[in-house]
């Protein structure tokens, strides 16, 4: 007679996001997705000397997913955005004087917004996506400029700028995932976490 499967396995797992950013649960909850919990991972992000863009992403998605402790049932999610002007990462607008100089880089160029993902099932196996979203903003007047650092929207994300507020309006092009600008493409987001356990339909 066969064994009957464990509690274990007829529960469904419970999720763990990798990430403190409120945008990455306002991204889940869109797909119906509520975390049962959210931890910080606290990891090193300097890019490595020569590390693409695309390798740098992935591997930060990994680490933070890797840095959670995670316990019996549980899958944990985490992400990374990176934005990039050819070879160039560009950092976090941590300064509205840093915020400035990252609008004036990508004024009027196009960019990649690569957005990495990882996903840890309850065995202990990872999977991984990442989703390269090219953006183009319009030529920024520095009045244009003055007035988007002014609006405190951009400090501390990726390029200086949030696509989900005022700065869509100055955008001229997307190719790609606009989710994933965000901060979580959700389309790959949710064949990871399918394929890791959740009951998602």
């Amino acid at each position: 007679m066969a064994d009957r499967a464990s509690s274990a396995d007829l529960t469904a797992p419970a999720l763990v996001l990798a990430s403190s950013s409120p945008r990455r649960r306002d991204l889940l909850a869109r797909i119906g997705i509520t975390p049962a919990r959210v931890a910080s991972p606290d990891i090193d992000e300097t890019p490595r000397k020569g590390e693409t863009p695309r390798a740098y992403a992935l591997r930060l998605a990994q680490e933070k997913a890797a840095a959670v402790t995670r316990g019996a049932g549980e899958v944990v999610l985490a992400g990374d955005t990176t934005v990039a002007l050819g070879r160039r990462i560009l950092p976090p607008a941590e300064t509205e004087a840093v915020q400035r100089e990252l609008l004036a880089l990508i004024s009027g160029r196009r960019h990649r917004c690569i957005s990495a993902v990882c996903v840890i099932d309850r065995d202990g196996r990872s999977r991984t996506r990442v989703v390269e979203t090219v953006v183009a903003f319009k030529r920024l007047s520095p009045a244009e400029i003055d007035a988007y650092a002014a609006s405190g929207e951009g400090l501390g994300k990726a390029g200086g700028y949030a696509i989900q507020g005022r700065a869509e309006a100055l955008i001229r092009f997307v190719s790609g995932s606009h989710s994933g600008v965000i901060g979580l493409p959700l389309f790959e987001t949710r064949a990871l976490l399918k394929a890791a356990g959740l009951p998602l339909g």
